[in-house]
């Protein structure tokens, strides 16, 4: 990690999309209306706001996209909420990237993928789907599984609705939690869903979600075949300072920001049950 990382970077909010009730999406570039700065999927940026706080978010845009970069933030606390008050063309700080990223040009290249995301666990894995729509002649077909508790909580539904369903190779299979007027998808919890649509075990694993989800989820996968190390996740919700200084997402032997925050499932196996 170099000082530039460290380095907070001036941002300007460019256009604000509301996704769901409590999650909003913002676009940000430098004050020269450039992109702040590169990253890979899965890696995340420091935001602040000088005087209320600073939180780790996941970098939601594709790095294939060289003119912005996008953060979908939960409003759940007091940056959050700062957050979801701003309008266009008002400032922040970014910081980053931080943290290992998917391994999208090694493990994953070639493979058939199958992403299983739950609510706001769909916001990492945007970036890594996006990724490899961009870059389609280098990975198999890709099955997307995404459940939330309603058809309002379905972040990025119009993208969803109006690109990844209509591309070639992508299988798109929605679902809530309860029946709704107006939906006619499935109904039904992800773990269960994931089971009955029963994917082919040869598939390469994406999730993120609940860690309620994720047990039941791998569990389920378990029984169709699947092994831990076809399984890949996320836990950039426990970084903190991102550098490894604050110990905070200490687990075992080791650092969420500096080891992770993308762990295979059988790494994740080996460490205390803390997580």
């Amino acid at each position: 990690m170099d000082n530039e990382t460290l380095i907070p970077k001036v941002g300007m909010v460019t256009d604000i999309r509301e996704e769901t009730p409590d999650v909003k999406t913002f676009r940000v570039v430098g004050l020269d209306g450039k992109k702040l700065f590169e990253h890979m999927p899965g890696q995340c940026a420091m935001l602040s706001v000088p005087g209320v706080s600073e939180a780790m978010i996941s970098i939601t845009s594709s790095p294939t996209n060289k003119d912005f970069m996008e953060f979908s933030v939960k409003r759940c606390g007091c940056l959050s909420t700062w957050l979801h008050s701003m309008e266009v063309g008002q400032q922040i700080c970014v910081r980053g990237p931080y943290g290992n990223p998917f391994p999208v040009d090694t493990e994953f290249k070639g493979k058939d993928l199958l992403f299983i995301a739950g609510g706001i666990g769909l916001a990492p894995l945007r970036s890594v789907i996006n990724y490899v729509r961009a870059k389609r002649e280098n990975y198999g077909n890709i099955q997307i599984i995404y459940g939330s508790r309603s058809k309002d909580d379905l972040v990025a539904y119009k993208e969803i609705e109006n690109e990844w369903l209509k591309d070639s190779g992508i299988t798109v299979n929605l679902t809530i939690d309860n029946p709704q007027e107006g939906w006619d998808g499935h109904v039904g919890f992800v773990p269960n869903y994931v089971k009955e649509l029963n994917p082919d075990t040869k598939k390469t694993v994406v999730m993120c979600g609940p860690p309620i989800m994720i047990k039941f989820t791998l569990a389920g996968l378990k029984e169709l075949g699947f092994t831990e190390t076809q399984v890949y996740t996320t836990m950039e919700l426990r970084m903190k300072c991102g550098i490894g200084k604050c110990g905070r997402c200490n687990i075992g032997d080791k650092y969420v920001c500096k080891d992770g925050p993308v762990f295979r499932f059988d790494q994740l196996s080996e460490l205390p049950n803390e997580y």
